[in-house]
């Protein structure tokens, strides 16, 4: 019997299995050999886009692409190249994050930020470069075969980070914090704060699912609950994270805390208190919990995932 209990032991094992599978990929994936069509690596790029993507992070974003997939039997090596090319976006958007003329931190995962390491030039083509790299993996036919499935992957994988989603979220963050309003922060409703995180961080995470259906083959049932699911995870994520920002501390979140009462920013948490956030935060596990009901016990581990993203501490 699969008790919650062996059920959460079983995903932190798969979820470090993961993470040591990625780390290996992308060491592999931004090392010096040439591909066709290149003239050079640079030195210098290189070694940013290694110290932005290599040696941290849970990969919790490769793992959903992995679990997902695993539903409907997709090699393993398959959803490992979706997986890394999806973590190549979330370390570009961190890297750029991080510079002066966005969140201005220092700190990322418990070290200087890549534009701190480096410089704010190298930070941003670092960022550029693991961008455009994520494109180029999920188009390689070792993703897939079959074309029309790459072509599907690439089609997502934008939509989730380009005006739509995650880059797109993050303007309207901005706005919001003043940046284009001569420094007045803009007061948000509730409906306004859902769809600016659902975009901002939502979308990767759904992603994440969706490209598990994607490489899967999955029906439109299948498919409807993968994307369920996913964005039931995504919004339980950006409330816990916002929750650590009020109530974590930098030495275990890894990064600094208490930002987003610094900038006025609206949070769920800033809009139904902590209490409130925490009730939302335990519903959106319920929902993803039964969105995967299609799937059965298959799914026993992605249930285990969205307690994960729910309760974690960093």
């Amino acid at each position: 019997m699969n008790t919650p209990a062996n059920a959460a032991a079983q995903f932190q094992q798969q979820l470090d299995q993961v993470a040591n599978e990625i780390e290996s990929l992308l060491d592999r994936l931004l090392g010096p050999e040439l591909l066709a069509g290149e003239r050079a690596r640079p030195a210098r790029l290189m070694e940013a886009m290694r110290y932005a993507s290599l040696g941290g992070g849970k990969r919790f974003r490769p793992f959903l692409v992995v679990e997902s997939a695993a539903l409907f039997k997709v090699p393993r090596e398959r959803a490992l190249l979706a997986g890394a090319a999806l973590e190549c976006i979330h370390c570009y958007s961190l890297v750029h994050d991080d510079l002066p003329a966005m969140d201005n931190d220092d700190l990322r995962r418990g070290r200087p930020t890549t534009h701190k390491a480096f410089d704010e030039a190298t930070g941003i083509l670092a960022g550029d470069g693991l961008l455009t790299l994520a494109f180029d993996i999920v188009a390689r036919p070792e993703t897939h075969p079959d074309p029309a499935i790459r072509s599907n992957l690439v089609l997502a994988l934008a939509r989730g980070s380009g005006i739509g989603g995650m880059v797109g979220g993050q303007i309207l963050d901005l706005g919001a914090e003043g940046r284009f309003n001569g420094g007045k922060v803009q007061a948000l409703g509730q409906s306004e704060i859902e769809t600016l995180q659902g975009m901002k961080t939502g979308a990767l995470l759904r992603f994440a699912c969706t490209a598990g259906a994607i490489l899967g083959g999955a029906n439109a049932t299948q498919r409807t609950a993968l994307e369920r699911y996913g964005a039931a995870v995504g919004e339980a994520f950006q409330i816990a994270d916002d929750l650590l920002d009020v109530e974590g501390d930098a030495a275990t979140v890894g990064k600094a805390i208490g930002k987003d009462a610094a900038l006025n920013k609206g949070t769920l948490v800033t809009l139904l208190g902590i209490t409130g956030a925490k009730e939302r935060l335990a519903a959106r596990v319920a929902e993803a919990e039964e969105a995967l009901a299609p799937f059965g016990k298959d799914a026993d581990i992605l249930k285990a995932a969205a307690h994960f993203v729910a309760y974690r501490q960093a």
